[in-house]
């Protein structure tokens, strides 16, 4: 029996995984007979040596293969490709595979574990017709608060819709990160309905959404502000180090949507190219983009870099140069916004 699993939401892909061995009989006697491949890896001989192993103990063997159809994935412009030596043999070794599979014994379950698969995938296509296919895209906007209340009703909690919305807002589509953020508000709010007060206060995204206010103040040369929200931050236990990267992360991630965005690239492709899970966080990153220039941006980047190695040399305190960075990017765009303006 073949299976493929495939998608970005691998939280409701590994609770498909778990019902197929569920399925398929005693869960002891499976663990001796499951073998797990890196499909990145795989070659034709080793899955067909492993595909046509008796079971041990029991009547089916479990095998699990990780990326092997990404493996075959069309890179951009292959269709213009002519049929050079190294194209012919990743075609011969995707028929290869698909020749192998189709082989495998009923005595074996092959389960195929993807992420993000085309339908030009040459592999795909071959294997699709005798499989069964199952796919799990990121849960959006109605699916994903569908999804946060029932998960908070088989818990034996309530929520209330606004706490949802904004728990779906911070956290997004990430629903290892939703389960557990879910459970510590059961936790925290035991004999009553989870409030919109009680999201702000525990989920840790709210961290995510003061570092957004953050770069905003310091672009914006609020320095009251923007020195506010590092000292909130500091006292919540944010490591600086961790702070310091957070912010250089969210400045690169600005520029890079600048870059995707002046390509003519979709929302959709622009949040899977810069990996955000998150709505919030995608339509806040679109939004500063928007904002500021890129001057701006790369002035900022080049002193969050300066700070983080004069803490990593231990020129200055981590906290002390945090400070002092954000006093400087302050005042130096308040001077840069005045020469613009003369």
């Amino acid at each position: 029996m073949l299976y493929i699993l495939h998608g970005q939401d691998d939280f409701s892909l590994a609770r498909a995984l778990e019902e197929i061995k569920g399925q398929i009989g005693d869960q002891a006697a499976l663990a001796l007979g499951t073998t797990t491949l890196d499909g990145q890896q795989l070659s034709v001989d080793q899955l067909r040596t492993v595909s046509e192993t008796v079971p041990f103990l029991a009547e089916k063997r479990l095998v699990i293969v990780n990326g092997l159809l990404e493996r075959f994935e069309p890179q951009p412009g292959s269709r213009r490709q002519r049929r050079t030596p190294r194209v012919a043999e990743h075609q011969d070794e995707y028929k290869a595979f698909s020749d192998c599979i189709g082989r495998i014994p009923d005595s074996t379950v092959l389960v195929l574990i993807e992420g993000r698969i085309t339908s030009g995938n040459p592999l795909f296509k071959e294997l699709a017709r005798k499989a069964t296919v199952k796919a799990f895209p990121l849960l959006k906007e109605a699916e994903l608060r569908e999804w946060v209340r029932k998960r908070v009703a088989d818990k034996g909690g309530s929520i209330s819709p606004t706490a949802v919305s904004l728990l779906a807002r911070l956290v997004g589509s990430n629903l290892w990160i939703m389960a557990s953020e879910i459970d510590k508000l059961i936790l925290f709010a035991p004999d009553r309905r989870i409030e919109e007060d009680d999201v702000r206060t525990l989920v840790g995204y709210t961290q995510q959404a003061t570092v957004f206010a953050m770069v905003d103040a310091i672009l914006d040369s609020r320095a009251e502000l923007a020195e506010q929200l590092l000292q909130h931050l500091l006292q919540r236990g944010v490591a600086p180090a961790y702070l310091l990267y957070m912010l250089s992360r969210q400045v690169q991630m600005i520029v890079r949507a600048r870059e995707l965005r002046s390509r003519g690239e979709v929302k959709t492709e622009i949040q899977n190219r810069l990996g955000l899970a998150s709505e919030f966080a995608l339509s806040k990153t679109l939004e500063q983009a928007s904002r500021y220039p890129l001057p701006r941006l790369k002035e900022v980047y080049h002193h969050l870099l300066e700070t983080d190695l004069s803490i990593k040399t231990g020129k200055y305190d981590a906290e002390l140069a945090l400070s002092v960075l954000v006093a400087e990017l302050c005042q130096r765009g308040k001077a840069s916004t005045r020469e613009r303006v003369r």
